[in-house]
């Protein structure tokens, strides 16, 4: 992969921390940067101003300290709203403004917003038009293949979106009416690849350098979005840059690096959401980081009951400890 220029924005790498909310928020962007991700995207902001004095929404808009550029993604279904919102996180320190049509949860399709729109070619150019007019930065759009299986449009919303003047597509290989489910295909994404002369980006089930190899092949994109595979992995960025490099595997983190990780990536959140917030938004992280591992869902139900900061630290060293004790000494 030659390096991926997002507007004026050359990336270290092609690899990209997808949006993903309630967990892409800042201190795990931070994280996958220094892990080794070429750009990260902040959690889904709303295009709703009106809501931005929530708690929830004024965390998700704190840019101050996020690695270059940074990257917003907003989402809604109207037009000026959407304009305002992208030029209020520009004065805010965005330095690209990401439009969300590729989230298919239904909170956010029934409102209009995310993959629905993608039934609405004509909202699409209008919201598209509007935004990039409304900003100096470069727009970039989420989508994905179609509405449903019948009605693969991705090809028609990427030419649509190239005329409007976004500089960059990230898709996601599966339709709206597919969620998650099944596997993501990815003739769609090569097909919007030749059909479109912006860079691309291919999202959905790319979850080991393997696949990440199989995924450039298949699509000739310019990039990759890693998302859910990097919940509990956030290392698995650098493991996909250094085997697309070299075509070798890198060895997985020992235990003691994971428990490195995971107890900055503790005190991040404690930092960040402070220490009722913190401890409640920190159980998630801990159990996908020790998915793998022997003795975690006994580990899980003991750590989730903790209320304390102090008391989370401490009961993660314990694991770990047992483990370095048991000779146990990589992470699978």
């Amino acid at each position: 992969m030659s390096a991926l220029r997002i507007g004026p924005y050359t990336l270290p790498n092609s690899l990209i921390l997808a949006p993903m909310a309630g967990v892409t928020d800042q201190p795990f962007r931070q994280l996958c940067k220094r892990m080794g991700a070429g750009l990260v995207v902040s959690e889904m902001v709303t295009s709703d101003v009106r809501l931005w004095n929530t708690r929830k929404s004024s965390l998700r808009m704190i840019h101050d300290g996020d690695p270059e550029p940074r990257s917003v993604q907003i989402a809604g279904g109207d037009p000026e709203m959407l304009a305002e919102a992208a030029r209020r996180n520009v004065e805010m320190g965005a330095q690209i403004i990401d439009i969300n049509m590729g989230c298919p949860a239904k909170k956010v399709c029934n409102k209009a917003a995310g993959s629905a729109l993608l039934k609405d070619e004509i909202l699409v150019r209008e919201i598209l038009q509007a935004v990039v007019a409304a900003v100096d930065v470069p727009v970039t759009l989420k989508i994905r293949t179609g509405w449903d299986r019948a009605n693969k449009n991705g090809v028609t919303v990427a030419k649509i979106a190239e005329d409007a003047g976004i500089v960059a597509l990230a898709v996601h290989g599966r339709t709206r009416a597919d969620l998650y489910m099944g596997e993501a295909e990815y003739d769609t994404i090569a097909a919007i690849k030749q059909a479109v002369s912006i860079p691309v980006m291919a999202n959905g089930d790319i979850d080991s350098p393997e696949k990440a190899k199989v995924v450039l092949a298949a699509t000739g994109v310019d990039g990759l979005l890693i998302g859910r595979a990097a919940q509990g992995r956030p290392w698995i960025f650098r493991e996909i840059e250094h085997y697309l490099r070299t075509g070798e595997q890198l060895p997985a983190p020992s235990l003691l690096e994971v428990e490195r990780i995971l107890l900055e990536h503790l005190a991040a959140l404690h930092a960040f959401y402070g220490d009722v917030m913190g401890v409640r938004i920190a159980r998630k992280h801990v159990s996908w980081y020790l998915a793998t591992l022997p003795g975690a869902k006994e580990f899980r139900a003991q750590f989730n009951r903790l209320d304390s900061t102090d008391a989370q630290c401490a009961n993660v060293r314990e694991f770990f400890s047992e483990r370095h004790n048991n000779g146990e000494g990589v992470a699978a």
